[in-house]
């Protein structure tokens, strides 16, 4: 809580006063506005996440460069708090690469190098996914066991979106957040 006191002089009738007021800004006001901004932003960058992963599911590169966009976006506006100076160093380097993987996926129109990029991506992210997922929301990790490779998902079905045409049911749930 901050506190501001004004101090003013008054003279009235060849008396003088000094009056002084307080004003107080409480933290209490402003948290559940800033939590409810943080909880948007955090929503905006698994939905854009998830709409990059369904736009490969699909093989469609627009919806997947378009989504990637308003992924980067959403991660360039987001701000990590609570951490330790080492927590924010590696959350700050995951962000930029995370953010250059998904500036690559935007400006690509190549299914399979949005792919390649997207392994990349969903690798990262799962290291951070802790500090970019929405309150009372959980997400997967899911693996390819003939690939190897990772994706995130908001649900436990599996739909791959590395290989949809041949394995698209292809997967398993590794983890859970």
């Amino acid at each position: 809580m901050k506190k501001y006191i004004l101090a003013a002089v008054m003279a009235v009738g060849g008396l003088v006063f000094t009056v002084k007021a307080q004003v107080k800004t409480s933290s209490q006001e402003v948290v559940p506005e800033l939590v409810k901004q943080r909880e948007t932003q955090k929503k905006a960058i698994i939905s854009s996440y998830m709409g990059m992963k369904n736009g490969l599911v699909i093989s469609d590169t627009q919806k997947t460069a378009s989504s990637a966009t308003e992924f980067s976006a959403a991660l360039s506006q987001f701000k990590f708090k609570k951490l330790t100076l080492q927590q924010m160093n590696m959350a700050t380097s995951a962000r930029i690469s995370i953010k250059a993987l998904a500036d690559q996926i935007a400006a690509s129109s190549s299914i399979d190098d949005q792919r390649k990029n997207m392994e990349k991506l969903s690798e990262e992210l799962w290291l951070i996914i802790d500090k970019l997922k929405p309150e009372n929301t959980v997400v997967y990790q899911q693996k390819c066991p003939m690939t190897g490779v990772t994706w995130v998902s908001n649900d436990k079905k599996i739909e791959n979106p590395y290989y949809p045409k041949n394995m698209l049911t292809c997967g398993e749930v590794t983890g859970e957040k």
